[in-house]
């Protein structure tokens, strides 16, 4: 059984943090290959080295004196070392940075060095092979992962390793420029390592016991899920949930292999198992609730809509040629209303209805603002009765007006659609009928 192990910054932060990770990667010879993040914040108020990293190239880029901030980067990877009483030196490593940020070697560069540097230190830990990210995972000239080519390098390299350490969060183009994935990034990299392996767990290790039910922050120590298949965390990611990045499941997905979400802190907990498909049966109908705020919909109504070929398409069209992408589309007989992110909207607000109007020729158009869109997802909701009605009694039970209901094909989830200044209540409201029964 061959496993991959992913570490977050939370887990890496402090020398105390890396030896848990050491500890845990030891005790299970089945964990061979490691990505690990930059160090995260040791405690509230504490800067995470990726940050430390971007305004010390700021500066660098803008002219100044940054030799302070990067001995500030470098004292805390110093600190680690010294912590684990490690013989390694980073001077050789941070010399070539100092030279790379004076040449402007690019803001991807500079963020990237945060994996790297945890990812040298973590191999001097283990005593694992060091395998550069930058040499096994491929960007396009046009700066989109590739797949095949990194599947190719990665697959060939690592077949050469019972065991190595893979810095998570970036790659290279063609030419060896860093390029970057987006912040969270080390969930993607750990996931790839997973396929190129042909890995039978991918266990991404957080500062939570896996995924809860709602977002803690809203409800009060929610349940946590034991079982999340692919597609229900792809629906849960995408609406904020945010213990896994989202991207990181295609890979993983493409080869049916399991990710493990677990807790540096708390190596006993069983954590969330994110599968393909599972008999196991989820603890309540739903398995879980996400949603966001600061959505405005945009509603068109004309007469006979229904019976005029391409009306959908006009309207649609309107909102592509100013560049913005849609969320929903719930329609009726003589109604469509198009969902889109606010921030993205406001600015366009009236190119966009001039377009609408131009091309689709409709009898009115109202737009409304402030508004959240919640998702309630579970694989069980399929074989249930009831589930729709459960959520709209628990919201008018709580006097929070529903603007708009979308179920999907599949039946595994069910969007919501409240004011902003309802979205908390919403929530509470919906996980309090499903998880406790009241």
């Amino acid at each position: 059984m061959k496993k991959v192990v992913k570490f977050g910054g939370s887990s890496l932060a402090s020398a105390a943090q890396f030896a848990k990770a050491g500890n845990i990667i030891r005790e299970d010879v089945q964990r061979s290959y490691v990505v690990p993040s930059a160090p995260g914040k040791r405690f509230d108020g504490d800067t995470k080295v990726t940050d430390m990293l971007y305004g010390c190239y700021a500066a660098a880029e803008a002219g100044e004196d940054f030799s302070e901030k990067l001995a500030a980067v470098k004292a805390r990877y110093d600190e680690i070392i010294e912590g684990l009483s490690l013989h390694l030196s980073l001077e050789d490593e941070f010399a070539v940075i100092s030279e790379n940020f004076l040449k402007k070697a690019g803001a991807d560069y500079a963020a990237s060095r945060g994996e790297y540097l945890s990812g040298r230190v973590m191999a001097a830990y283990l005593g694992f092979p060091f395998v550069d990210a930058a040499e096994v995972i491929r960007f396009t000239a046009g700066g989109e992962y590739d797949d095949n080519t990194t599947q190719e390098l990665m697959s060939r390299r690592l077949s050469k390793y019972n065991n190595a350490v893979i810095p998570g969060f970036y790659g290279s183009y063609k030419d060896g420029r860093v390029k970057t994935f987006s912040r969270g990034g080390s969930d993607i990299t750990g996931s790839i390592v997973a396929k190129a392996v042909r890995a039978d767990v991918y266990e991404n290790w957080t500062d939570v016991s896996g995924m809860l039910v709602a977002d803690p922050r809203i409800v009060d120590n929610p349940q946590p899920i034991e079982y999340v298949t692919y597609k229900e965390l792809r629906e849960l990611a995408y609406m904020g949930a945010t213990v896994l990045h989202e991207d990181a499941i295609f890979p993983v997905r493409q080869e049916n292999i399991p990710i493990n979400i677990r807790n540096t802190n708390a190596p006993e907990d069983p954590g969330t198992w994110i599968v393909g498909s599972t008999c196991q049966k989820s603890r309540y109908i739903i398995t879980g609730i996400a949603g966001k705020k600061g959505f405005c919909s945009v509603n068109v109504e004309k007469d006979m809509m229904n019976s005029e070929v391409g009306f959908g398409r006009k309207v649609l069209q309107a909102f592509e040629d100013c560049g913005i992408s849609f969320e929903h589309m719930p329609t009726g007989i003589d109604t469509l209303t198009v969902y889109v992110h606010q921030d993205e909207f406001i600015d366009k607000e009236q190119n966009v209805v001039s377009a609408i109007q131009r091309l689709a020729r409709p009898d009115t158009i109202d737009i409304e603002a402030d508004l959240a869109l919640i998702a309630v997802v579970g694989r069980g909701m399929k074989s249930q009765k009831g589930t729709a009605a459960t959520i709209f009694k628990q919201l008018s039970a709580r006097d929070v007006n529903v603007k708009m209901i979308d179920q999907g094909s599949s039946e595994q989830n069910i969007i919501i659609g409240v004011a902003n200044r309802d979205f908390e209540t919403a929530i509470k409201a919906i996980y309090n009928g499903f998880v406790k029964g009241k």
